[in-house]
């Protein structure tokens, strides 16, 4: 079958398609002919080799961890009843990019039928995410909210959610003003630049933060928390983050503001599994929109994390095979 792999990691034309053996599944796996491939961060930063140390990766590796399509073939202990279903799997951390991909059954979520596969890997990792992050930091309807990192999938959902929520103030950070309008019809209420500037209307400070970019200018964000704010970093498409960021916590003591990370492995399966069917459902009502910038074929994967990397894509970019 035809996959893409990390020949070399660094920039996109380490990429290469190729033949590789068609997948068995294990006694606890599903194999999934896909028909969606979403291109997410993690899989543009696995790439790069930008996470090497925190995500340590062969080259050769398949990329790519959610996937949407018809369950083909199932391993020795999985429902047989699951083989014709339509259905989203998360991969993994690669595994994703081909033409039939592996997933445990307690990766798989079936679909509505009214669901399209291209939508359903928009939304089915980043919703999520974006819920549950929100979670993380005990966000309410009176809190004011930043998401630094609008225009990605998981910016996206947390935009809507925290304004569907009822949020008084929902402000994104954002690289032009066509992402900004954009984004406003979603649901927000201030449009910033990448620097946090650019709106004299917008508060100084925040209660929640919720950060999908990291990198170097996380400490410039922490000095945007409100008093008791709390920000948390659900994504580093610009990389790590400074290893001495707790100082800058340190140096605003009096004004109690905290810093989280937040990953989707520490949610047991049953609750994600319950949001992100009830986030599949908003989608097909119209009450969540998946985004999505292009479907492109699976031999144009490069093509793909090009534009991500030129910080081209609002919303999702999506594979078909």
């Amino acid at each position: 079958m035809r996959a893409v792999i990390v020949q070399r990691f660094g920039d996109p034309s380490g990429m290469e398609i190729i033949d590789v053996s068609h997948p068995t599944p294990e006694a606890d796996q599903v194999v999934v002919e896909t028909a969606a491939i979403g291109v997410g961060g993690v899989d543009a930063m696995i790439r790069r080799g930008t996470v090497a140390d925190m995500l340590p990766v062969p080259a050769g590796l398949i990329p790519g961890s959610e996937v949407a399509g018809v369950v083909s073939e199932v391993g020795a202990d999985v429902d047989v009843s699951w083989v014709g279903r339509r259905a989203w799997a998360f991969t993994g951390i690669s595994g994703g990019y081909c033409a039939f991909a592996t997933a445990r059954v307690s990766d798989i979520a079936a679909l509505p039928d009214e669901l399209s596969f291209v939508d359903a890997v928009a939304v089915g990792g980043a919703g999520p995410v974006a819920h549950f992050a929100l979670a993380h930091a005990h966000f309410g309807s009176a809190d004011s909210v930043l998401v630094r990192g609008g225009s990605g999938s998981i910016g996206i959902a947390t935009v809507e959610l925290a304004a569907r929520a009822g949020a008084r103030i929902v402000a994104v950070t954002t690289s032009s003003q066509e992402r900004g309008r954009r984004l406003g019809e979603l649901g927000a209420t201030h449009i910033l630049d990448r620097t946090g500037a650019g709106d004299p209307h917008a508060p100084t400070h925040f209660d929640v933060i919720i950060d999908i970019v990291g990198g170097t200018a996380v400490p410039e964000f922490i000095d945007r928390l409100a008093p008791n704010g709390r920000m948390v970093i659900a994504g580093m498409v610009a990389g790590p983050v400074p290893a001495d960021v707790g100082s800058r916590l340190l140096a605003g003591f009096q004004l109690s503001r905290s810093l989280a990370t937040f990953s989707l492995d520490t949610i047991g399966n049953d609750a994600k599994d319950v949001v992100r069917r009830q986030q599949f459902d908003a989608v097909t009502r119209g009450a969540l929109h998946a985004v999505v910038e292009d479907v492109l074929p699976l031999e144009r994967a490069a093509d793909a994390h090009r534009l991500m990397d030129a910080g081209q894509v609002f919303g999702r970019i999506v594979l078909a095979p």
